[in-house]
């Protein structure tokens, strides 16, 4: 069975893209990052009459994992995320006085049903199974997930449509995200879609061969 359902929301001052994942309206779904913004995510699970099977954040950074616990408790469903950025997904107004100087309007609650997620666990939710890949660079604990068999990569924040994920926030090094992008990235093959927490979609070949950090990295 090939993907049938796949939608994006963008949500939060930041742009974020919220995704989700499903076999077809009606359907359980994966959440993929949340957002400040419970109304935008619920808002995407309804144009689709979707019931939430589960939350996976790409990392921890709040525009990708502020609205988790409203998410969790709203939607009574579990969060998977990376305990390598436990220092961000549970820090939510830290991040926002570091980022903001203040906290802006909005309810900002970590996830209290976690669940690790470590480099080359397969978690099976909604009917798709789900083969997280450990991509440390943008943060810590930043993951990209791979839909296996159905030729997509939902990649947040590390590869994006000519660019590639900042490296200069607590806990980014572009050393390590550049590995990351050698050894866990550049090994899919062209024909992979990748939808990345901003901005556009795009493909691993159409990066490989246009996006200007990519092209030292051979492959």
């Amino acid at each position: 069975m090939g993907i049938v359902l796949i939608d994006r929301d963008i949500l939060w001052a930041a742009q974020t893209n919220c995704w989700v994942l499903a076999r077809g309206p009606g359907e359980p779904a994966v959440i993929i990052d949340a957002p400040p913004d419970l109304a935008g995510v619920t808002d995407l699970l309804s144009r689709h009459r979707l019931s939430a099977a589960g939350l996976v954040l790409t990392h921890g950074h709040v525009d990708h994992a502020g609205g988790a616990g409203d998410v969790e408790r709203a939607h009574g469903v579990g969060t998977w995320v990376h305990p390598d950025d436990d220092f961000l997904t549970l820090a939510p107004d830290e991040q926002l006085r570091t980022l903001f100087g203040v906290r802006p309007p909005g309810s900002y609650e970590p996830p209290l049903d976690r669940h690790p997620l470590g480099d080359g666990d397969m978690l099976d939710m909604a009917g798709f199974r789900l083969l997280v890949r450990h991509t440390p660079g943008h943060t810590p604990g930043h993951v990209c997930v791979e839909v296996e068999g159905e030729g997509v990569l939902f990649s947040g924040d590390q590869l994006f449509a000519g660019s590639i994920g900042r490296t200069d926030l607590p806990g980014g090094s572009y050393e390590a995200l550049m590995r990351s992008m050698r050894d866990r990235i550049l090994d899919l093959p062209d024909d992979v879609r990748v939808l990345p927490g901003h901005g556009p979609e795009t493909t691993i070949g159409r990066e490989r061969r246009t996006n200007p950090f990519l092209q030292d990295l051979g492959g």
